[in-house]
Order: structure tokens, then sequence, then C-alpha cells
């Protein structure tokens, strides 16, 4: 798997990709389930506009106890189109947040974490959601090898060996992997040390 760093490059293209996958759907009903999560798809693709948001305040804050008293809030009114776009727009200020911060700077996610860390999470954010709107609205879809290697190396030090996209899924819970089944419980680690 691939040793390259998680910078905002990857932010950007995970969130083209998402793009990509995801607007030629946006007339499909959002309201279903996003694969094996709780929420909708909708939701879902909300979730991931306030975590991406959520990630370029820390970096941008660098706090050093605890998550910044901030929140995302998006108009039950907007749309999948709309809210795609405000996706694209919490993206685009994680990307820039973790290319303006020098490689020392840290910001709390359960521990003192890099921008590495918080680009990587972005990046896992995005791909694994869309892989759950894609399963609730039907459309094949899995996450590029790459983007998934990247994920992997930097979140998951103690994963198993194989192809990244399986590896990350299982990880996730989100497939079996071989015959180890479907996991029930997981976390990643951003955090450095």
């Amino acid at each position: 798997m691939s040793q390259e760093t998680v910078g905002g490059q990857a932010v950007r293209r995970a969130t083209a990709e998402m793009l990509r996958a995801l607007e030629p759907h946006t007339s499909a009903d959002w309201s279903v389930p996003a694969g094996s999560v709780r929420w909708s798809c909708r939701d879902t693709a909300v979730h991931v506009a306030h975590d991406l948001l959520a990630y370029a305040g820390q970096v941008a804050g660098r706090p050093a106890d605890g998550y910044l008293p901030l929140d995302l809030t998006v108009p039950g009114s907007a749309g999948p189109a709309d809210v795609l776009r405000v996706v694209t727009a919490c993206g685009a200020l994680l990307a820039t947040a973790v290319d303006a911060a020098g490689p020392d700077v840290r910001a709390w996610h359960w521990g003192s974490c890099d921008p590495e860390g918080f680009a990587a999470m972005g990046v896992a954010e995005v791909l694994l959601h869309t892989f759950d709107i894609t399963a609730g609205l039907g459309v094949p879809w899995q996450p590029p090898a790459d983007a998934s290697a990247a994920v992997v190396n930097r979140l998951f030090p103690d994963a198993p060996a194989g192809p990244p996209v399986p590896v990350l899924l299982w990880l996730t819970g989100r497939a079996p992997l071989g015959d180890r089944p479907r996991r029930a419980a997981w976390s990643w680690r951003a955090a450095l040390g």
C-alpha cells in the first residue's frame, strides 16, 4: 500500500469523486437509508459536510483540549444537489486549512493530531459515506484504491494486509474480509503517539 502523506489535495480529490459518483443521482429519493448506517442518504451527506467543517476548524483554531463549539446547520429545504455543494465547500475549507498549516501544527482529536491526520479523517468520511449513500441509492461504486490505501496507512496502523478497498471497508464495519466477519465496532487512530 502507498505510504504517501495525506494532505489538502487528497481531500479535494475525495470530494470531487463524491460529486462524480452522486451528482447524477440528485433526483433520486435521498430519504432512504444510506446503506447500513442509521441516517438517510441526505443526512449522511450533511454529516460529511459537518465533519469536514469541524476538522477544518480544528486545524485552523488549534485547540489542544477538545472540539471547538461550532456546528453546521443545513436547512431541511436544501435538496441533495445543495447538500453536495455544502460538502464541496466544507471539503475546500479543510483542504485549505491543511495546506496552510505547518507540519508541526497540532489540534485535538482524542489527543494531539497533526494536519495529515485531519486530512485523512476527512478523506475517510467522504469515501466511506459515499459508499454508504451509493449503497442506499442502489448505485454501484467503490472507493478509489489509492485514497483507500492512504486512509488505511494513516488511520489504521494495525490493519491486516490485503487490497486497500476491501481492507478499508472491513476496518470500518462495512463488509467482511475473507473469513473475517463484518466488524460490529471499530475506531481509527488519528492522534499521534
